[in-house]
């Protein structure tokens, strides 16, 4: 990936810096982060420039604010991590910068449990969740969903798989570890044919599951689970479940960022901004980058769950 032009990032950081708001990584859940540089694009990430009508977009309260605070739940590879210095990287964190650019504003981005990021919002906490978040009519009660990947999810097994795995039928009778509060144990326990669905607090706590071999299979967004499989003891530990009738997943459903249906406001200004990512080749280069370009969508959407 070629860096960005440094003039590119001169201009963007000094930008940020007539910014009333600061930001780095939060130092746990529901933790605001201490104050700091702004968060901006680093290194060879990808950047872009800022747009002053979709400034005007914001609402009044994240303007005076001078950021805006993100739910971000990290560790979960390849949509959000932490590389060697401790920096919030991946497609979740990489996006979030490349829109407070594009708004003109700052990003917080605060860790955040994933069963907790909903919560964080109505506390007031947070603003926005980035957190690789399927869009669920279920949810769309709560949050507006603003549409950034499409794809299904998909099963791991150990390596070899030893329980014959090949479809998602062949999950009935057995134990699947997944994420608490995911569509992944919906969809599991709506097939009503005797799944044991393992939630444990974390994926990583999911993956771990399947290697202890306390459950039979794993599953995740689609991915996520490329992913793991791909780097977890290089490729060694776990195979993926390619099902021919499937190739984009399982249930394929619309993820994207999460904002109380109540904030309007920041709805349009959100939808606005990826749109301009998109139409400027900055979203599909951060999909690119994090292996996932394969789940682009074409426009930025609202509420693909119930649109008719």
């Amino acid at each position: 990936m070629k860096k960005a032009p440094i003039t590119l990032l001169a201009v963007a950081a000094a930008f940020a810096l007539t910014l009333s708001g600061c930001a780095g990584s939060g130092g746990g859940d529901n933790s605001s982060a201490a104050a700091g540089p702004a968060e901006l694009p680093q290194g060879d990430e990808i950047s872009t420039t800022a747009d002053p009508k979709l400034t005007e977009l914001l609402p009044e309260d994240i303007t005076k604010a001078g950021k805006i605070n993100v739910a971000v739940d990290i560790p979960f590879p390849p949509m959000a991590m932490y590389d060697d210095n401790n920096r919030a990287i991946g497609f979740d964190p990489e996006l979030a910068r490349l829109l407070g650019q594009k708004l003109g504003i700052d990003v917080s981005l605060n860790k955040q449990a994933f069963d907790s990021v909903i919560p964080s919002l109505q506390a007031g906490k947070n603003d926005i969740i980035m957190s690789g978040m399927n869009d669920t009519e279920e949810r769309e009660a709560t949050l507006s969903f603003v549409a950034y990947t499409h794809g299904g999810f998909a099963i791991a097994v150990k390596s070899g798989n030893p329980k014959k795995i090949t479809t998602q039928q062949d999950l009935c009778g057995k134990t699947v570890s997944v994420q608490k509060a995911t569509i992944q144990g919906e969809l599991l326990r709506a097939m009503d044919c005797g799944i044991t669905v393992m939630e444990l607090p974390s994926d990583l706590d999911a993956q771990t599951a399947l290697r202890a071999g306390k459950s039979d299979a794993y599953s995740a967004d689609a991915v996520v689970t490329e992913y793991v499989v791909a780097t977890t003891d290089d490729g060694k530990a776990f195979d993926i479940v390619r099902d021919p009738e499937n190739p984009a997943g399982f249930n394929p459903v619309y993820s994207g960022i999460g904002i109380l249906k109540g904030d309007t406001e920041l709805v349009e200004a959100v939808k606005q901004a990826l749109q301009a990512l998109i139409d400027d080749g900055s979203y599909a280069k951060v999909l690119e980058r994090n292996h996932i370009g394969a789940y682009a969508v074409e426009s930025a959407e609202v509420n693909q769950a119930t649109a008719k």
